[in-house]
């Protein structure tokens, strides 16, 4: 239990983020390793977005739902990317506590939609390889639109739960925070009072989230993997599971990082560890889905190449 302290909040006005203990002659080079991360995830997703809404052969439920995924991991990049770069060739590496909340709030927000997002591209393809004859169509365009905007409303429940209660903390006089970027956990820890509700509330809501969005994930490539044995092999086997196996990619690398650092804390031993954890699911991730769906599925390098013929 941390002891309390007669301090107000609102005497930290302001967190030093250390971010990576590395030499400073190493500093550059992280700077620049951050940066082309950060260039070609914005690419990336800018052009999966471009592409999906210009070629209208693309105007499928799937792709309604990937641009919308590049949309998120645009937002969740940008959210932590830029103030990263700048704190890497900074002295300071400072942020405001204002900037600091909102930074968390639309973090939060981003991954947790995030997450169940890709629960409704997985039942999504689930419908697709099952009733074939019916896709497109099956799924109408005003139901996409409720899916997606439950996948928001979710994660906007989930950053408000998690904003307020973090905004509970007390800090006295301790205000340097061992992370890159301002989370939960690393609030956390430095915090001077007692923090278990707050522990029990990030473990339940995390634990919440991660179980539903991948008990629906696991359920329908459960059922699209015996619906695909049942195809002969000559019938397209081969390349259902190619088109399923970049989804599968894009969620183990996603829910694989996001579980150790918020529903299993203990399991990231030192900050360190952490950071580089978090690296992967705020930076690497989002530069890797556009590539992963884009260099995986033919549907996109034949749109790419159309638009690219037509000029």
């Amino acid at each position: 239990m941390k002891s309390g302290c007669n301090r107000n909040l609102s005497e930290v006005t302001e967190f030093i983020l250390l971010g990576f203990r590395t030499p400073p002659k190493l500093q550059i080079l992280l700077f620049l390793g951050f940066l082309l991360v950060y260039v070609v995830s914005v690419m990336g997703n800018i052009s999966m977005i471009v592409v999906i809404k210009m070629d209208s052969r693309l105007q499928m439920p799937m792709y309604f739902f990937l641009r919308n995924l590049s949309y998120l991991d645009l937002c969740y990049s940008t959210v932590i990317a830029p103030i990263t770069l700048a704190n890497v060739l900074s002295n300071e590496k400072k942020i405001s506590y204002r900037s600091c909340a909102v930074q968390f709030f639309f973090f939060a927000l981003s991954v947790t939609t995030e997450g169940f997002l890709l629960a409704v591209m997985a039942s999504g393809r689930f419908s697709a390889i099952s009733s074939p004859l019916l896709c497109p169509g099956h799924t109408s365009s005003e139901l996409c639109v409720q899916l997606v905007t439950g996948s928001y409303t979710c994660g906007c429940i989930s950053a408000i739960v998690q904003t307020g209660f973090t905004s509970g903390l007390r800090f006295c006089g301790e205000n340097r925070l061992d992370h890159f970027f301002c989370d939960v956990p690393a609030l956390i820890k430095i915090s001077c009072v007692d923090t278990f509700v707050n522990e029990v509330v990030l473990c339940i809501l995390s634990a919440l989230i991660i179980t539903t969005t991948t008990t629906v994930i696991l359920v329908s490539y459960a059922y699209i993997l015996y619906s695909v044995l049942k195809i002969p092999p000559t019938h397209g086997r081969s390349r259902t599971f190619s088109t399923c196996g970049s989804h599968i990619a894009v969620v183990s690398l996603f829910y694989g990082t996001v579980f150790f650092t918020y529903a299993q804390p203990g399991a990231v031993s030192s900050p360190e560890e952490s950071k580089v954890v978090a690296v992967f699911y705020t930076l690497v991730i989002p530069m890797l889905n556009p590539l992963i769906y884009s260099l995986r599925n033919r549907d996109v390098k034949d749109a790419v190449k159309r638009i690219l013929h037509s000029k």
